[in-house]
């Protein structure tokens, strides 16, 4: 695995834990230890994706600027896709 595949997973797995701090903050908001680790994980994910974005390029149409998600290559001219 790559330093880019290891930062791609470990973005994943950031941003999967905040989205289920967030899920479980929302029946339980008043848990200050969630909400911290909440806070924790949403910084974690925001260095990860800028570190990402600088180094890769942009995650989404909604990161960069103007079109510059359009550029190649694209994630399956890279490798790592079967289909």
């Amino acid at each position: 695995m790559n330093s880019r595949e290891k930062l791609l997973r470990n973005l994943s797995s950031t941003q999967f834990a905040l989205w289920e701090l967030h899920l479980y903050l929302n029946t339980h908001p008043g848990d200050l230890t969630a909400l911290g680790m909440h806070e924790k994980y949403a910084l974690k994910f925001r260095q990860l994706k800028e570190e990402y974005e600088e180094n890769y390029g942009p995650l989404t149409a909604r990161s960069g600027e103007g079109i510059e998600w359009l550029k190649n290559p694209w994630p399956w001219d890279v490798g790592g896709c079967d289909g």
